[in-house]
Parts: structure tokens; C-alpha cells; sequence
């Protein structure tokens, strides 16, 4: 259930953007499924580990999380110092869960519903780990100040650190939850028995 992050940051100078319109963001979800047959649990846990997504070789999840992020970024000048006025993200996350390619037998189908409505919220989540990581570029990035930097060079350089670390945060808590959950006795550890087993 690892998420694999698709971390995009584009740091862009474009045309004045005020300050209210920068707070204004939303994100942008989209949904993808992938075909798993089967008719009972048991089959279609096994086609999700055949079908799944790819996290290495060798090793597939139930289901992903990833993102797109870019930015639109104002630079000013003062004096001989460069500041980050203004940034914008533009954030999509995409969100990819099985889906049974058959009609299912009513106790199957009860069944799978729980699971599935498990695992959705389980990735929303991890959702809702990269909107707080978004959110906390912005509070850390802008106003940023970088002194005797008048052509904007050395505040990249100082975004791209900070980036980076908040970036790590953001997926060690994914990792550590994913942990968690899948633990026997975790949330989708459950899940998972429930399905195969009929629980």
C-alpha cells in the first residue's frame, strides 16, 4: 500500500499574483482503477496481487497515491535582496484502486465493499499527508528573504533545501503509516483477512 510520489516542483516566475488568490488553491483529485478478477475474497486478493501497481520488481500494492505538484512563483527585488512574494501551487493527486471485472455474489459483494471503502479512506490519507506538506511549503517558502541576492539565484538554491526536507517528512510519515496499517491487527492487515476469509 506504499504510495509512490511523483514530485514535481517547478519553480516558475510569471506575472503578479495577489496574495488572496494564492490562498485560494485547491487541490485536484482523480480516481483510476485497474480490472481484478474473481468471484470470490480469495480470487480477487489474488488478482490484486497479480494486477496491482507497481511499487518495485517484484513487489505490487492493493492500491497507490500519487501526485503532480507545480508552482507559480513571484520574485521581487528590494534593494539588493530577493523575496519570494507570492506562490501558487497547482496540486493533483491521483488516487488508483482495484475494481472487480465481474458481477459478484451478494455476500462477496458486501464484503468487497468494506474492504474497498478501507482502502479508499487508507489513501486518502496519504492525501491528506501531501495537502499538509503543500500547505507547509507555502508558510515556509513565501515571504522568504534571501539578502544580497538580486538576480533571485541563491533564494532557488535555499527553496530547494527546504523543499527537500519537508518533501522526506512528508514521506516517512507515509512510510510510518503504511506500517501501521499493515501490521497484523492493522487497519488493512484486517481488511485484507476479511475479505480473503469472508469476515
Amino acid at each position: 500500500m506504499k504510495s509512490a510520489i511523483a514530485l514535481s516542483l517547478i519553480m516558475t516566475c510569471l506575472a503578479a499574483i495577489s496574495p488572496a488568490a494564492a490562498a485560494e488553491w485547491q487541490p485536484v483529485e482523480k480516481v483510476q482503477t485497474y480490472s481484478v478478477p474473481g468471484v470470490s475474497g480469495a480470487e480477487l486478493y489474488a488478482s490484486i496481487g497479480a494486477r496491482g501497481p507497481k511499487l518495485s520488481i517484484g513487489t505490487r500494492a492493493i492500491a497507490q497515491t500519487s501526485f503532480a505538484l507545480t508552482w507559480t512563483r513571484k520574485y521581487e527585488t528590494r534593494g539588493d535582496d530577493c523575496v519570494l512574494a507570492t506562490a501558487k501551487p497547482k496540486l493533483i493527486i491521483t488516487y488508483v484502486l482495484p475494481k472487480p471485472a465481474n458481477a459478484l455474489p451478494a455476500p462477496v459483494k458486501a464484503n468487497w465493499e468494506s474492504f474497498i471503502s478501507g482502502v479508499r479512506d487508507h489513501e486518502r490519507v496519504h492525501g491528506d499527508y501531501i495537502v499538509e506538506m503543500v500547505k507547509q511549503i507555502e508558510a515556509a517558502t513565501v515571504g522568504l528573504t534571501v539578502p544580497a541576492d538580486p538576480k533571485c539565484r541563491k533564494i532557488r538554491e535555499e527553496m530547494t533545501k527546504r523543499l527537500g526536507a519537508l518533501s522526506q517528512e512528508q514521506r516517512q510519515r507515509s512510510r510510518d503509516f503504511d506500517r501501521v496499517e499493515l501490521s497484523p491487527g492493522g487497519n488493512v492487515h484486517t481488511l485484507i483477512l476479511q475479505l480473503v476469509n469472508g469476515g
